[in-house]
């Protein structure tokens, strides 16, 4: 999955020859993921239909602060434009566009929507070899990427004018990869190694039953989820869940019982720099295991248990630079048991949850939680949905990672 996906995208088209480039740009975005709108200068229409990149973006594209064969004049908004994208992209940008760029000058939809933007700004130069090494503009490129905008540098080829050069519009393929290289190479996690458990784990009694739990594996996978799309490389080994995991970065190591999962964690934990145990590990399994499925019988049955392995104590026992994170899940004296834990395991950091807390704990989509360092301090959230506690635990973990 490209890291554009999901990535709101204003797309400024100016009107330079290349401008008939931009309906690939617009589908090459789209088919990574991408939500584009599209902004035209005046001009830009002569060089590419307006009607051709509404179809493509499935956007209507804007051109004017407002529409004059509306009969309501509605009013094109640039700021909230500016504030709804994720990055803009300007491509082509001729000469007089950057120009302006520069200097201020809001003359036009387009650039009102760049002076406007909180993203970040890529933008595509396209003009004739001798205007690219024209002074003028090599001061405007500087004075564009001292604002921070970020220049996608024009190819060498054939130009318009016939001549070969440089100057010509990266082609759409390259500007998608440039964007897309750029914005991996910025993640903070980028290089970072996770394992997290996520899920229940299922103790079989026989081939037909097992002691399991409630635990759906959502927060698992959105701890998963988070931390692959800030570029850390992560494994989730995952005990058995009906949830799908969507973001890519992400390697799903399937298991069913307790010792499976140890397995898996014992022969990945010393390769990673963070760990999270946030599954839901059974405690105790069948000593024994039926072969066949177990009659019903007139009498009462007993099966007899034993303990599985603590894969979060053995993780605490034997790390070494590894930031270890470990779940509570309580239902009273939830701080002193949660404190305890964290000080017994040799953890980091550990995520408290209370079953007395309406939305919080197993199967929903929400979730209410408190951080305990290793200083026993306690950082209270209120209830939130996963995606974002999982935001929260990682802003705490990278925090004091830091220190």
């Amino acid at each position: 999955m490209s890291v554009l996906s999901g990535k709101r995208i204003v797309l400024g088209v100016t009107a330079g020859i290349a401008a008939y480039k931009t309906a690939t740009l617009v589908r090459l975005c789209i088919k990574a993921g991408a939500e584009v709108k599209v902004v035209m200068t005046p001009g830009a229409k002569d060089f590419v239909t307006p009607l051709t990149l509404s179809t493509l973006s499935k956007n209507p594209v804007q051109s004017t602060f407002y529409d004059k064969d509306n009969e309501n004049e509605l009013w094109n908004n640039h700021v909230e434009l500016g504030l709804w994208a994720d990055l803009m992209v300007i491509a082509p940008a001729t000469a007089n566009t950057l120009s302006k760029m520069a200097s201020g000058t809001c003359d036009n939809l387009l650039l009102a929507t760049y002076l406007s933007a909180k993203c970040p700004v890529y933008f595509a130069p396209a003009m004739d070899l001798d205007m690219y090494k024209h002074p003028s503009t090599e001061q405007t490129l500087d004075t564009l990427q001292s604002y921070g905008n970020i220049m996608i540098p024009a190819e060498s080829g054939e130009l318009a004018s016939g001549l070969v050069g440089k100057g010509r519009m990266a082609e759409p393929e390259h500007i998608v990869a440039f964007i897309e290289a750029d914005i991996e190479g910025k993640l903070p996690m980028r290089g970072v190694k996770v394992l997290i458990t996520g899920g229940p784990t299922y103790e079989a009694i026989d081939p037909v039953r097992f002691i399991g739990n409630h635990s759906s594996g959502r927060m698992g996978i959105e701890l998963a989820t988070y931390a692959a799309s800030k570029g850390a490389e992560v494994t989730l080994v995952l005990g058995p869940s009906s949830i799908p995991v969507s973001q890519s970065g992400i390697t799903v190591v399937p298991v069913m019982s307790a010792q499976q999962m140890y397995e898996e964690v014992e022969s990945r934990f010393h390769q990673v720099d963070i760990a999270i145990a946030s599954a839901a590990v059974a405690d105790y399994r069948p000593k024994t295991v039926s072969a066949q499925k177990i009659k019903k019988t007139a009498g009462d049955f007993v099966i007899e248990l034993e303990r599985t392995t603590d894969i979060l104590k053995w993780m605490g026992s034997v790390k070494t630079h590894q930031f270890l994170v470990g779940f509570a899940l309580e239902t009273n004296n939830e701080e002193e048991n949660a404190k305890r834990k964290l000080q017994t395991k040799n953890l980091d950091l550990i995520v408290l949850n209370s079953m007395n807390d309406k939305g919080a704990g197993f199967k929903g989509k929400t979730n209410k939680v408190s951080l305990i360092n290793h200083k026993l301090e306690i950082k209270a959230f209120e209830l939130k949905t996963k995606a974002a506690v999982a935001e929260d635990i990682f802003n705490e973990i990278n925090q004091l990672r830091d220190v």
